[in-house]
């Protein structure tokens, strides 16, 4: 039993505020669109339209190259945790989670990502004696760069005491692709009423909502080590790392399919279906298996059905919008990727939102602000 049984806990009592981090990044934004005109004096321009999504992209003149800087986030504090507990490492694990989270925002646009460039900033240098960790770190980020086709470049490991704290350290990747030809570019141009919702399945948690997941920890009988209803424990159920997508999106172009549009679904859960700017409804009608693990978090922190879908991926780690004549063949080609993909719904005519119909629920327009 939880030790505050009566209680739920959100997001925000979590610590995480988007009404709070989302008009710093829009005003950031503006602010970025002033320094486009630097790239004419090489010959490039921007795509404009990749402001506000998942990935930059310049336009190069025979190609295009998108990039991208994402950070893990809280996960690492979970593995440091298990690790304290149980004696295992678990940083090969989060590696890959750290490189799916550049990766696959840089998809979204299109992109077959190119190189990596790793980001460990520790709270001192006494974090790099433990080698067994840090040989787990370097080759979770290996295996991660060969399974998504991706050249590992290099890095920067700061030691930054009184920035980091003492024995932790801060996982980010930056990410550099390429969209040739650049009728791949997918910014949303050929979104169209009656394209199909395609959700590519999610492992577990991937690494959004991790602040709430940790204090769910807090409230267990046995914390991390809490057994879920499969015999998992809590803790390593959450250290699932987070699928890469690239397989996929490569297969698609590969096969000529169209992709007209794509979201990562991380921050905002749901809701990022809503990333487009243009006014759609987006129906759901059928939804994907809930990881158990995500669904133990729900249980309890008794979250209600909105905030659930409002800040966890709930099983669709990543959503495809193709042209109905494509849905059976972007399946097809999920499945041969080994990702289990579901066609979920369809985008209508109409206003901008997001209709989950299995569940009765409705997000608005006003539910995602990132542009």
């Amino acid at each position: 039993m939880d030790k505050n049984p009566g209680d739920s806990l959100t997001y925000e009592q979590a610590g995480v505020q988007y009404d709070l981090i989302d008009p710093l990044k829009v005003a950031a934004q503006r602010a970025a669109a002033s320094t486009a005109r630097h790239l004419g004096q090489h010959g490039f321009h921007e795509i404009p339209a990749s402001r506000g999504e998942s990935a930059y992209v310049i336009d190069v003149g025979p190609f295009l190259l998108a990039t991208i800087v994402e950070c893990l986030g809280t996960k690492v504090l979970v593995a440091d945790e298990m690790q304290r507990l149980t004696g295992q490492c678990h940083h090969d694990r989060i590696a890959q989670d750290t490189i799916a989270m550049a990766v696959n925002d840089l998809i979204t646009v299109g992109a077959t990502p190119l190189a990596i460039q790793a980001y460990w900033a520790a709270g001192g240098s006494e974090w790099f004696a433990d080698t067994k960790r840090g040989q787990a770190l370097i080759e979770g980020w290996r295996r991660a760069c060969e399974a998504c086709g991706v050249a590992w470049g290099g890095g920067e490991t700061p030691a930054l005491a009184g920035i980091v704290e003492p024995g932790r350290i801060d996982l980010a990747a930056s990410c550099t692709g390429i969209i040739q030809p650049k009728s791949r570019l997918s910014v949303g141009d050929g979104l169209r009423a009656g394209d199909a919702i395609i959700l590519l399945a999610a492992s577990g948690i991937h690494a959004n909502g991790v602040s709430l997941a940790r204090a769910l920890a807090d409230r267990l009988p046995d914390g991390y080590l809490t057994a879920l209803p499969s015999g998992r424990s809590y803790g390593d159920a959450l250290l699932d790392p987070t699928p890469l997508y690239a397989g996929v999106t490569r297969a698609l172009h590969d096969a000529g399919v169209d992709i007209h549009y794509c979201a990562n679904i991380t921050g905002h859960g749901w809701r990022k279906l809503l990333r487009h700017p243009a006014a759609f409804t987006y129906r759901i009608d059928r939804l994907p298996r809930v990881p158990e693990v995500v669904d133990f978090i729900c249980r309890h922190a008794r979250l209600d059905e909105q905030e659930a879908y409002g800040t966890f991926n709930m099983g669709a780690g990543f959503a495809l919008f193709v042209g109905a004549e494509d849905r059976e063949k972007t399946l097809a080609l999920a499945a041969a990727q080994g990702i289990v993909a579901l066609w979920a719904g369809q985008v209508e005519a109409g206003p901008k939102q997001l209709l989950i119909e299995p569940l009765g629920l409705r997000f608005g327009s006003d539910a995602l602000a990132l542009r």
